[in-house]
């Protein structure tokens, strides 16, 4: 039988009235998301969107599975290995809405696709790997000239660090301030940035898993299931204008294995002088001068 003859829209997203009304839910089946990163919290936002009853998706990925991400990503199977991402994870969507409309973008966004990926989105959820930051930069570039909201939720430790970018408020650029600077400044510079509150520092156990050079560190599927449930949050509460999202300099960071929340507001971001103090702790790290506490 043809999957989408039994499909019922209603009916499949029905549980989620109560908590959105059926108006409400409507417009998040209007809404276009655009995802760029398929990986670790990538897919999981792509996944957790589409249960929600989202069903308009700009997805984005360069790459293909491998073993190595059988920890973390939800699309990762030995059945899908060697298999492009962004393929992999429009079947999945599409398997729970298959009135979904995926548009797909297999090489990734570049300077020549960005507009075209950016075309009638309503919010930007950012899944981009830690390390590809110049990408980064240039979709929450466009996304500040567009005034489409853009969110991140970093896989930290076993817990997740989330911030807003707020069309008119606080920019990516003017947050981070990487402009200009060397490479191994502005991964510290993100860092810094992305988890002021730093909760996962003090319990990681094999410090030589986090390398740099070889752009790769450790991350854990209960950091991605936390990075999924507070993207899609507050993806609801961007598009319904429902409850406070507190935008940059704000920043929150919750910590399971702490079971701690913390939010910091950061003036002048980066540049504001408690940054500047863990900038300082950070830079060694990342030189393999010191090790982490």
């Amino acid at each position: 039988m043809n999957q989408a003859s039994t499909f019922d829209y209603g009916r499949a997203f029905s549980r989620n009235i109560g908590w959105v009304t059926e108006a409400e839910q409507e417009k998040l089946r209007s809404a276009r998301v655009a995802i760029a990163g398929l990986g670790g919290v990538g897919g999981a936002h792509l996944l957790t969107l589409g249960r929600l009853g989202m069903s308009r998706f700009n997805i984005a990925d360069f790459d293909e599975f491998g073993v190595h991400n059988m920890n973390r990503q939800v699309g990762a199977f030995m059945s899908t290995l060697d298999r492009p991402k962004a393929q992999v994870l429009a079947e999945m969507v599409r398997d729970i809405n298959p009135e979904a409309d995926v548009r797909i973008f297999p090489e990734g966004v570049t300077e020549a696709n960005v507009d075209e990926f950016l075309r009638d989105v309503d919010v930007y959820v950012d899944g981009i790997d830690f390390f590809a930051l110049p990408a980064r930069r240039m979709l929450f570039r466009a996304c500040y000239e567009k005034g489409i909201p853009a969110l991140t939720a970093a896989p930290l430790g076993m817990g997740v660090s989330f911030m807003y970018f707020k069309p008119g408020a606080m920019s990516f650029e003017e947050y981070f301030r990487v402009e200009g600077r060397s490479e191994n400044e502005q991964y510290a510079r993100f860092i810094a940035g992305l988890s002021p509150a730093m909760l996962q520092r003090d319990y990681l156990v094999a410090p030589h898993a986090v390398n740099f050079q070889e752009r790769r560190g450790p991350s854990t599927m209960m950091s991605c299931d936390l990075c999924a449930g507070v993207m899609g949050v507050s993806v609801l509460k961007v598009l319904l204008g429902r409850g406070d999202l507190r935008a940059a300099p704000w920043a929150m960071q919750f910590d399971a294995y702490h079971q701690k929340i913390k939010f910091t507001w950061r003036p002048f971001g980066n540049a504001n002088p408690i940054q500047q103090l863990m900038l300082m702790l950070i830079r060694p790290l990342l030189e393999g001068r010191a090790k982490p506490r």
